[in-house]
């Protein structure tokens, strides 16, 4: 027996098998550089063409690209506050929750360098408890999709059909939940009600649903706070209320004290455990075990644990700064506001909301588009989605092909898939059993989740807390909420599933 174990294995079949893998990749790599050149030149093409037909479609092209560095750092750097979530409070894994807060201090301070200069495209939103509650269904929702709406969107790049199912739920969640009234119109409010009916500016044929009344009665009555446009902060010398108020009190101070939070309850304990390790093993170079200036080293080990993520984070910040930049440059070339200025100009005026607008964030922004999307289509169908506030007074409905911000959704999957294909990451993976419910359920939960609360994880949270507004936090804090208790549901579920596996077995 003995000499069966050890008998050497003939040198060829480890050197074949070598040699087979070897060629199989670089095959494999071939194809995948090929399917690079196909996409960029494609969407190249589409680039040059629509610039060919109209000059103003270079306005949807700036959008397009964006959209592909969005995609290829979400990708590089995994990206994804639904991972955050669950790495932090199910492994106690901390990366990517401290790249999501680099890349948010890393773009406030450039969104104050463009607030400075005037050209910045940012505005604050409403916010008050329903942006907490919103934030929670938010939050649920992603943990169970396995990805926040920029994650989702990225990983579709990567093959991921879960995704796919979750895009879907987040898009059609959103056009039904604006557009239901019925019994639904029932439940609101009498305030609401009378608010709505009081402002002569709003056709009474577009209130139909209930979100109709919570965006007119009870939205549009909030005022809106942006720490540089208040008493105390605009009073301060020329660019300062936008880097002290804007960056740094309610951007960088919150981060920095979360990254110190994090820290402490998942890093702090280890940390100290392995420079103990380290004073046991060299009694005569003995590290320091307490003081502030340890666990500034412990937070700084902690952020540079992933150069990956943290590039990612830094890389991100510039790319949101550098896009406003951008897209107020075009508004200042073609003298508009708004896209639907030039859609009207191109006699496309019925892609516009009554008031000749269409949505048009100026920077990077998720899940209305994908709502936009799914209402395009239930319009197809023959569903009335003109006669509410959502779509048809706010956002518009335009062709797909004239859709600023659903570009940029299409630029971030398509930039993901680059950077998936050059890697050898990209497979698609077909959803099966459960992961169908999931995905359809928690992309469904994100969508409603994201229509009371402004936005999503990007719009609602990353966006507005980096320009200074108070209520992204308040989302964030929602999210978090949301997300804590996705992730204790799932540990059950999957607790119970491994018992019930067990037991049969």
């Amino acid at each position: 027996m003995d000499a069966i174990v050890t008998q050497p294995i003939p040198e060829s079949r480890p050197v074949d098998c070598c040699s087979v893998s070897k060629t199989t990749a670089q095959a494999v790599s071939r194809k995948h550089i090929m399917w690079v050149y196909i996409i960029v030149g494609f969407f190249g093409l589409v680039s040059v063409g629509t610039y060919a037909m109209h000059e103003y479609y270079l306005y949807l092209s700036a959008y397009l690209w964006f959209g592909f560095i969005y995609g290829m750092c979400l990708q590089y750097g995994r990206f994804c506050f639904a991972s955050a979530s669950r790495d932090l409070f199910a492994a106690g894994v901390p990366r990517m929750a401290v790249g999501i807060l680099i890349a948010l201090i890393f773009f406030s301070l450039i969104q104050a360098l463009l607030a400075a200069t005037n050209m910045s495209t940012f505005h604050p939103a409403p916010a008050g408890i329903h942006t907490v509650i919103a934030g929670i269904i938010f939050g649920v929702g992603m943990v169970l999709a396995g990805g926040c709406a920029s994650g989702s969107l990225y990983k579709i790049g990567e093959g991921n059909g879960t995704s796919v199912l979750s895009i879907m739920g987040i898009s059609f969640g959103q056009a039904i939940f604006v557009t239901a009234g019925g019994p639904f119109t029932k439940l609101v409010p009498e305030a609401w009600v009378q608010s709505s009916m009081s402002k002569a500016w709003l056709p009474r044929e577009n209130v139909t649903s209930w979100f109709d009344y919570y965006m007119s009665g009870y939205i549009f009555d909030l005022d809106t706070i942006q720490l540089s446009h208040t008493k105390f902060f605009s009073a301060l010398p020329g660019a300062w209320k936008y880097f002290i108020g804007d960056a740094l009190v309610n951007a960088i101070i919150p981060a920095l004290l979360l990254i110190v939070v994090i820290y402490t309850f998942y890093m702090k304990k280890g940390f100290i455990k392995k420079r103990k390790k380290f004073n046991k093993k060299n009694p005569d170079a003995q590290v320091p075990l307490t003081g502030i200036g340890v666990h500034l080293t412990g937070i700084k080990t902690m952020i540079l644990a992933s150069q990956r993520t943290t590039i990612m984070g830094v890389l991100i910040g510039i790319t949101a700064g550098w896009h406003i930049f951008v897209m107020k440059g075009m508004q200042l070339k073609y003298h508009v506001t708004n896209f639907g200025q030039l859609l009207t100009q191109m006699g496309h005026g019925s892609d516009t909301g009554i008031f000749g607008n269409v949505f048009d964030p100026g920077y990077w922004y998720i899940t209305t588009q994908e709502a936009q999307f799914a209402g395009w289509i239930l319009e197809k169908i023959g569903f009335d989605m003109r006669h509410n506030v959502f779509f048809g007074v706010v956002n518009g409905l335009p062709e797909l092909w004239r859709n600023p911000a659903l570009w940029m959704s299409v630029g971030i999957i398509f930039g993901a898939m680059i950077l998936s294909l050059i890697s050898n990451e990209f497979k698609f993976k077909v959803p099966q059993g459960e992961l169908i419910v999931w995905g359809l359920l928690g992309g469904t939960l994100m969508g409603i989740g994201s229509r009371p609360g402004l936005g999503c994880n990007i719009g609602a949270f990353f966006i507005r807390s980096a320009g200074g507004d108070p209520g992204g936090w308040l989302f964030g804090l929602g999210m978090v909420t949301g997300a804590f208790f996705g992730v204790k549901f799932f540990n059950w579920w999957t607790e119970r599933k491994m018992l019930k596996e067990m037991a049969d077995f």
